[in-house]
């Protein structure tokens, strides 16, 4: 079983790579998402599934309920159209200008072993606990 916390599955989709393109839907939900910064689990978590769901939407539903696009648009805080409509999705904002000290940081620590990439993962959540409780 996969660790759903595990820094080498948090942000990309899981499981075998797919045989066709996922369709437009998924596309733009995957864009969008990915744009807001989320991963697939804490969107479930958000929209209240589990994250195979969201996996699901992202890579095979062709046709979702309007409840589920519904939900989709208003947890992303984007119009329903934005996920259904004719245009393409949405790309990612490039950042102009030279990288902050920060990504400079997350760029070294994508190149540790995994143990310290995970190690360096718990201190940043614990120090966001830390930060939202105050």
């Amino acid at each position: 079983m996969i660790d759903e916390n595990s820094p080498y599955n948090a942000d990309v989709m899981i499981g075998r790579p797919p045989q066709k393109e996922a369709p437009p839907f998924g596309q733009r939900l995957a864009a969008i998402r990915k744009e807001k910064g989320l991963t697939q689990k804490e969107l479930a978590e958000r929209l209240g599934v589990k994250r195979e769901m969201v996996d699901y939407y992202e890579r095979r539903a062709i046709n979702p309920a309007l409840e589920v696009v519904q939900s989709c648009a208003k947890v992303l805080k984007v119009p329903v159209s934005a996920l259904v409509g004719d245009e393409q999705p949405l790309p990612a904002k490039a950042k102009s200008g030279p990288q902050s000290q920060l990504q400079r940081k997350f760029e070294q620590v994508k190149k540790l072993p995994r143990k310290q990439q995970e190690f360096v993962l718990q201190f940043l959540d614990t120090v966001i606990k830390n930060a939202e409780k105050a």
